[in-house]
């Protein structure tokens, strides 16, 4: 992925985003303007994909339980989803989404995902590393952007992130 654009990676993870919503799920999202800053994310489940080889980064799926929820239903077709149900969907979802990374910008280089991760409760972006009295923290220093996605009455609401 040496050979790729951080513009190009944005634009396929857009697509891939706005087709896996259609596709699996028959739901039509609207992407809305990339955020450039991103701050503290008001996220109750978040789906985390690691891509490794010559380019490394993160896709990130952060959104409400609501939305989780519906994801679930749907793709598992699921009247009533357990919280396990809710993970597996959301890591599916993240898991997709970088797959589409993969397989589109493979000839560029050595690409490899790890498997999702998955957290619940709220992710916060931070620009400086945390002091020493922090319990725990994940420190990433790259290029970073966020895409607000959701449907035209708002019912499905996410935010997807790039990091490279």
């Amino acid at each position: 992925m040496a050979g790729i654009s951080f513009d190009e990676v944005l634009s396929t993870v857009m697509t891939a985003t706005l087709e896996t919503f259609k596709s699996y799920m028959n739901i039509d999202l609207l992407a809305g303007e990339v955020d450039k800053r991103i701050d503290t994310l008001d996220s109750d489940v978040t789906g985390i994909v690691g891509i490794g080889g010559d380019r490394v980064g993160y896709i990130i799926i952060a959104t409400n339980k609501g939305t989780a929820r519906l994801v679930a239903q749907q793709m598992l077709m699921a009247d009533e989803p357990d919280d396990n149900d809710i993970t597996d969907a959301i890591g599916e979802l993240a898991n997709t989404i970088a797959g589409a990374v993969k397989t589109n910008h493979a000839e560029c280089g050595n690409v490899a995902l790890g498997l999702p991760l998955i957290v619940a409760g709220q992710l916060r972006a931070v620009s400086e590393p945390p002091s020493s009295s922090d319990d725990s923290s994940i420190t990433v220093q790259c290029k970073g952007i966020a895409i607000p996605f959701q449907t035209a009455d708002g019912t499905v609401s996410l935010k997807v992130m790039v990091y490279m």
